[in-house]
């Protein structure tokens, strides 16, 4: 896999979508390149060649994709290579609650008016990725004050995909032996402190890093 690009990706199985979802991203300013696929398969075989800053999921995509897999199945899959933004009916954004908790996915309710909102996301996204990957440098120089941010940003994605997957087996617990089971379900509790951890360092630097601004 290729290191990670300024690039966008749209996932979107809708072409009036995908255009409007591009015209919303050149309409906020948005600098970043942009490649479009109309399923997940599509999308996960493109990775294979870049790895984008941020991944834009329609839910139509999960809908065209031959597995027929649930929203939340493909946001994870997604969610391990980027970031994604995820845009689908108000009432699926509970099963994405885990994946929206851990900060790897946004979510955007598709309504009429959804794309100029979807558009600041993604921008937003990709502006971090991109510092993300310019900084530390440490002991010599010290990061900027969204360090916890980014901190956040970068381990909790393939966290999020560890956790996702392990969620995907132990949903099929029936079919693995006990052994198996408790053994997905040890890694799943690791993970999970894991992402706390995180969560209290990125915190604790950001405050620190207040202090010493308003000193």
């Amino acid at each position: 896999m290729s290191p990670k690009g300024r690039i966008i990706f749209i996932v979107s199985a809708d072409l009036a979508v995908t255009q409007e979802c591009i015209h919303a991203l050149e309409a906020s300013g948005s600098h970043y390149p942009m490649r479009t696929a109309i399923s997940v398969e599509q999308a996960r075989a493109e990775f294979h060649r870049t790895t984008p800053s941020v991944v834009f999921l329609d839910e139509s995509a999960v809908e065209a994709s031959r597995g027929k897999e649930p929203l939340e199945s493909a946001a994870a899959l997604l969610a391990e290579t980027s970031p994604v933004v995820v845009a689908a009916a108000a009432e699926k954004k509970d099963s994405l609650a885990f994946l929206l908790a851990s900060g790897a996915v946004d979510f955007v309710v598709r309504t009429d008016r959804f794309l100029p909102i979807a558009a600041r996301l993604l921008d937003r996204r990709a502006r971090m990725a991109d510092r993300a990957s310019g900084m530390i440098h440490f002991p010599n120089n010290e990061p900027e004050g969204d360090f916890g941010e980014i901190l956040r940003h970068e381990v909790n994605n393939p966290l999020t995909g560890i956790l996702g997957n392990t969620e995907l087996l132990l949903a099929r617990r029936d079919r693995l032996p006990p052994g198996a089971v408790e053994r997905l379900e040890t890694i799943a509790v690791l993970a999970v402190r894991l992402r706390e951890t995180v969560r209290r360092l990125s915190n604790a630097w950001e405050e620190h890093h207040e202090t010493a601004r308003q000193a």
